[in-house]
């Protein structure tokens, strides 16, 4: 096998895109498919470790892989606009073709990627070049609106400008001069920190499912995927629509595989069990990119785990729980229970009038949104103290076991005394020590009570009925625990809170459970992860992490302070040395919705023997009664001077 660090793609309009290449024996005396990732995380240093996990191998089995890093991003040229442009994927489109064209290649690309990459496979698959015969997404979507990092429900998730510090981050440090030489890393470096766009404003200003967020939505385009699809993602992640989501609507080839996984691919998953990725992605190129007669196109159309009840924790490392598998779900029938809302009760049907007034401290045991499994205490805690600031919906305790496989669903007469509200709906399993369970959640602006399209005002005290798809899930609820459904008008930090205070009044509503008839579903297995090259680092300081929560008795403030130094590492093929540490500060008065505030900084550096580049980002988000208030700044030295800074301010009507 060669490597090659810097191998370029040259685009049609002359832009340099660097990728790293990973040739096989075989590609010297004959033509071999081959597997791209295509990303913004810098091969060179960000997802460097990463992909020494996988590339090396599928090489060795006769792949030529090549981990591109787009336009304006890590070593190649151009300059970076957003997330799923336009130009990235045209570019995509030409990098596909312009790899099938080289002598040692056959003609037959494969994608792969997890979260990023997950979503820029498929887009790319929704244009169908013809080169692109195979898709592995891991960690991905169908809709960018109602299921990204930046809305759900309607409603902006709190890492919205989280992601928009995180990203500007990520891209805000230069090319490898040891690759480009230092007089021209330098220089694209300069020219993308001065065109480095405003993404947090930009975000907040499409607040409505518009055009730009229905581009890339493959949901919009399911029928032009031509390419086979195998779709994976964790029950861990904050992803986890979107197996179901291709299954029941591609027409292509298409398998999924919902696994316990937090927001990583499944070898490496800090959540186990993690399974042998290499072994089940090499026998889906090997069907689709080389023709072998192995049988993939005969696998489960859909394979979960179906997670066990353990109590809460929000460091677990691992999930009991047991492999299914459907062979055909979308003819296989499905089995639904349908539970009435009763007087705090579940399972029988009362009249009943609940007030649920919005409590910022509810919220505190959400978790992040996707968890890395880099910081403490990133999955979902015990949810009694969010269920105590909650309408809660208990059912008896069960009579025997429960499996739950899809998206539940909620519907709910209710009314606001406000022209605007929020609903959140948990999903818990309730044990018998008491502790609560985070099993699955949805939310609705109810702005958006007719679609996604365009908010509409509420008429106060209007009966209306709202229905909320919970996220999918695969869960077996144990003989002798309650189901609860809590219903809540907050969720901070997980969400932004509306600006001011208003009371839900619940009259009427259902709770319907998805599942699949056991005697349709059959065991499976995955074998665990096989051995595989890691790469060298030296540990040049350790880093920590931390997470506290504070309420001032007397403000009613609350407070959650988040940090995490990354430490400093030595890359010991590169060479590189780099570095990079955050700090999080969410605040909000428990009684002053208008009060909701974050503050955050990420730190970032890369060093190569006397020369050394870093940056700062800090964002501010406020949440005012009718506007959003957004700052950010961005400042680059080189070695000891400053060489950029540049701050931007926006604010955003509600």
């Amino acid at each position: 096998m060669m490597i090659d660090p810097d191998y370029g793609i040259t685009l049609s309009d002359g832009t340099r895109l660097s990728a790293k290449l990973w040739f096989p024996e075989e590609a010297k005396i004959d033509t071999v498919p081959a597997i791209i990732e295509y990303l913004p995380y810098r091969k060179s240093d960000g997802t460097a470790a990463r992909d020494d996990t996988m590339h090396p191998w599928f090489a060795s089995n006769g792949y030529a892989c090549l981990r591109v890093d787009r336009r304006g991003t890590g070593d190649s040229e151009g300059l970076y606009d957003d997330e799923y442009s336009e130009q990235e994927l045209s570019d995509g489109v030409e990098v596909i073709n312009w790899i099938a064209d080289q002598s040692w290649c056959n003609g037959s690309v494969g994608i792969q990627g997890i979260s990023w990459g997950g979503f820029n496979g498929v887009q790319l698959a929704a244009r169908a070049p013809e080169a692109l015969k195979a898709v592995i997404s891991i960690g991905t979507t169908v809709d960018r609106y109602n299921d990204d990092i930046h809305y759900k429900g309607g409603i902006q998730v709190g890492e919205n400008i989280g992601w928009a510090a995180t990203s500007m981050s990520w891209l805000s440090v230069p090319p490898d001069p040891a690759l480009l030489g230092h007089h021209k890393a330098r220089h694209m470096w300069l020219e993308q920190l001065e065109n480095t766009p405003f993404l947090a404003s930009r975000w907040m200003r499409h607040s409505d499912r518009d055009d730009y967020w229905k581009h890339g939505s493959i949901c919009e385009t399911y029928d032009s995927l031509q390419a086979a699809v195998l779709v994976i993602g964790g029950q861990h992640d904050g992803y986890r629509n979107a197996m179901l989501a291709m299954v029941e609507n591609l027409k292509c080839p298409v398998q999924g595989i919902m696994g316990p996984w937090s927001h990583k691919y499944p070898h490496i998953s800090t959540i186990e069990p993690s399974i042998d990725y290499h072994n089940l992605a090499l026998r889906w190129w090997d069907k689709w990119l080389k023709n072998i007669d192995n049988g993939a196109e005969n696998d489960p159309s859909y394979r979960a785990y179906i997670l066990d009840s353990v109590a809460p924790d929000p460091s677990l490392d691992e999930r009991p729980g047991d492999w299914i598998a459907v062979k055909d779900w979308s003819t296989t029938d499905k089995e639904n229970t349908v539970l009435p809302l009763g007087d705090n009760t579940l399972g029988n049907r009362e009249a009943f009038d609940i007030k649920v007034k919005a409590d910022m401290a509810c919220g505190k045991a959400s978790g992040e949104f996707f968890p890395f499994g880099f910081g403490p205490g990133e999955l979902p805690d015990d949810q009694r103290c969010d269920d105590n600031l909650s309408a809660c919906f208990d059912s008896v305790p069960l009579q025997g076991d429960q499996i739950i496989l899809g998206s539940p669903e909620v519907s709910i007469k209710l009314s606001s005394n406000k022209a605007r509200g929020q609903v959140i709906a948990r999903l818990c399993d309730v044990r018998p020590d008491g502790s609560s369970m985070l099993i699955s959640l949805g939310m609705l602006d109810l702005r958006n009570l007719e679609g996604f399209e365009v908010k509409q005002t509420l008429n106060h005290d209007q009966k209306i009925e709202v229905n909320v798809s919970l996220d999918q899930t695969a869960y077996r609820i144990p003989e002798g625990h309650k189901l609860r459904l809590a219903i809540s008008g907050s969720y901070w930090p997980f969400v932004w809170p509306e600006g001011e205070n208003f009371t839900l009044t619940l009259t009427e509503g259902t709770l319907t459970l998805p599942s699949v008839n056991p005697d349709l579903c059959t065991t499976c297995t995955f074998s665990p992860p096989i051995a595989y090259q890691t790469r060298p680092y030296k540990k040049l300081r350790q880093g920590t992490e931390a997470k506290q929560w504070h309420e001032d008795t007397e403000t009613g403030r609350i407070t959650l302070e988040i940090s995490g130094d990354h430490g400093r590492q030595k890359d010991e093929v590169s060479g590189l040395v780099t570095e990079s540490a955050m700090t999080e500060r969410w605040s909000i008065r428990r009684g002053d919705p208008a009060s909701a505030e974050v503050e955050m900084a990420w730190t970032r550096s890369m060093k190569r023997d006397d020369w050394e580049a870093s940056t700062k980002v800090v964002a501010r988000m406020r949440g005012l009664k009718d506007t959003f208030e957004i700052e950010q700044s961005l400042t680059a030295w080189e070695n000891d001077t400053q060489v950029f800074d540049k701050s931007w301010a926006d604010s955003i009507e509600r």
